[in-house]
């Protein structure tokens, strides 16, 4: 009796092997210019949202807690004004909160962002 090697191949099997493999190697980040100018412009905004987020949710929810003081209980009705008075501005401060937060932030990056652009003009006109 001859024995004989049978091997099936499937490239999906593959593909799926490679992908999950791909998960354990040690990982080298080599990031291009352009993906590096990507990233610092995007954590610019994302900071300015996060924190105006979290001002807005907090002053909504103030400002829910001011209704709810003067519409059920009638004895607190002027300090559920007060509340929801301070629920408003906080609200309100919300978007110059923004507004700050990415200019400084822009201010921060802008040095890094300008030469990485030089860089990138350089190497497209060589």
């Amino acid at each position: 009796m001859e024995k004989t090697f049978e091997y099936s191949y499937s490239a999906k099997e593959n593909a799926e092997l490679l992908k999950i493999r791909k998960k354990y190697e040690p990982q080298t980040i080599v990031e291009s210019k352009t993906e590096q100018v990507k990233k610092l412009d995007n954590s610019v905004e994302t900071a300015g949202m996060t924190w105006s987020l979290v001002l807005g949710i907090i002053g909504s929810l103030i400002l829910g807690t001011g209704m709810c003081c003067t519409m059920v209980w009638t004895e607190f009705f002027i300090l559920g004004i007060v509340v929801g008075i301070i629920g408003m501005i906080m609200c309100g401060l919300a978007y110059p909160l923004y507004n700050r937060i990415v200019r400084k932030k822009r201010a921060e990056i802008a040095p890094q962002i300008l030469k990485l652009t030089e860089e990138i003009e350089m190497k497209s006109k060589n």
